[in-house]
């Protein structure tokens, strides 16, 4: 498929079938996200993958998404490896777990599966159910699945800004 027409294609699925994802499609999806470049190529990311209910059902604990997903990544970055930029000492660890979601995401498309990324989560709560390193900072959860039968993109899925209000050439 066609990057930009996959890129238009994905949106934030949030309705899932009752269907488990086949393993192979589990190690696609982390291989995508493996490959992601990262800053210095230092690689800080660490995923956790839910699959057992037991422990997908403690999702509910830590925010009120998740939609009944078969599996759930919850992307980290460990903070005691991530590049510091020199010049202003910025971790780069949220920008490089956020390039491997995306990553992630895209495949998790091009594989006929759903997703969205879930923000909108208790860090700390995340941090204790799943027992979380202090060292390792939460960016990111996806659940992921098959989208079930009324699974649509929502209302603005398609709205965008025009290009000419988003970029500019040599200078603002």
């Amino acid at each position: 498929m066609d990057f930009l027409e996959l890129a238009k294609k994905r949106y934030s699925c949030r309705s899932f079938e009752n269907k488990a994802v086949e393993q192979e499609k589990i190690d696609k999806i982390l291989e995508a996200g493996r490959i992601a470049p990262t800053a210095c190529n230092f690689q800080p990311q660490r995923i956790l993958v839910l699959t057992d209910e037991a422990e997908l059902s403690k999702l509910s604990e830590c925010t009120r998404f998740g939609w009944g997903a078969p599996v759930i990544m919850i992307i980290c970055y460990d903070k005691n490896i991530s590049w510091k930029n020199k010049y202003d000492g910025h971790d780069e660890g949220r920008v490089d777990a956020s390039i491997i979601t995306t990553h992630m995401m895209l495949e998790i498309e091009d594989l006929g599966l759903g997703t969205t990324w879930i923000g909108a989560f208790n860090p700390a709560k995340v941090r204790e159910v799943y027992n979380i390193p202090e060292n390792y900072e939460i960016v990111s959860i996806l659940p992921i699945g098959y989208p079930a039968d009324d699974a649509t993109p929502s209302a603005m899925h398609e709205t965008r800004e025009p290009i000419e209000k988003t970029v500019f050439y040599n200078k603002f």
